[in-house]
């Protein structure tokens, strides 16, 4: 991990590179990471956690819209320009926790000299851990995730098969993320633990959480207990510990965010 030292009381004291976070996409969601970053952390002392520093802009445009031609409005290019903010700031390498934007992480990657550590491939190696044997896996996400086929490519890449919701199910995925958790209002855990049954029963060995509003909801409600549920914002925590040349706790199933009465417990 680089360092570099700064001062402190007068001495010169090596400490590592923080991370870049390109966040607010959306703002809970990131909310959500940061504290997983430090629950996931194996830390004796605060000393131990992770440095980060945080771009939280809400005011990107809106990336399914865009993908799903709804909107002309680039979500790239306010991504590529918090991306050189945050490389100003001397960070080691970046991580953005939504997955849709990953469909711009080779512009980012381009713009930019420190590293982007990519959810979905962070993902992708959180199902092999977690069944090395997996034929199919169900996959929830926006629609612009699976308009440009993020999850499915990168599945089939490792001879994996992805199966998504059908058309009923993805407008009640879609409910729970924009109707829902980016809405500020109540989410229905029930209405996707449905879709990920029928997931299941159509031959999933696992369901990717890949969409980090459903993250949320996911480990509000303890869907995540369920180890049939592999959840891309934990894997992306988990990345950045290790990357960030910390500890991580095993994985387990995850804890509750910020607000939920079971938001104390750790791995």
């Amino acid at each position: 991990m680089p360092l570099r030292r700064i001062a402190r009381g007068g001495t010169l004291v090596p400490v590592p590179l923080p991370v870049g976070v390109l966040g607010g996409t959306g703002p809970l969601a990131t909310a959500h990471f940061l504290r997983r970053v430090v629950e996931l952390t194996d830390a004796a002392q605060e000393q131990d956690h992770v440095r980060l520093i945080v771009m939280q802009d809400p005011a990107i445009p809106d990336r399914t819209s865009f993908l799903t031609h709804r909107s002309d409005a680039d979500p790239g290019v306010p991504l590529v320009d918090n991306a050189r903010t945050l490389e100003r700031c001397g960070v080691s390498f970046l991580v953005m926790p939504c997955n849709t934007a990953h469909h711009f992480a080779d512009r980012i990657a381009a713009a930019v000299e420190p590293p982007l550590v990519s959810i979905v491939d962070a993902t992708v190696e959180a199902v092999l851990r977690r069944r090395p044997g997996a034929q199919a896996v169900g996959v929830l996400s926006t629609d612009g995730s699976s308009t440009v086929g993020l999850y499915p490519d990168a599945f089939r890449a490792r001879g994996i098969k992805a199966l998504e919701p059908d058309p009923s199910d993805q407008a009640l995925v879609m409910e729970q993320i924009y109707g829902r958790v980016k809405a500020g209002r109540p989410a229905d855990p029930g209405a996707v633990r449905d879709v990920v049954d029928r997931l299941l029963g159509r031959g999933a060995d696992l369901v990717v959480v890949a969409c980090t509003e459903l993250s949320v909801i996911a480990s509000q409600h303890g869907l995540l207990d369920d180890p049939v549920l592999v959840d891309s914002l934990d894997a992306l925590a988990r990345a950045t510990i290790l990357r960030a040349g910390r500890v991580a706790h095993p994985d387990t199933p995850s804890a509750a965010p910020m607000g939920s009465a079971r938001a104390s417990s750790l791995p």
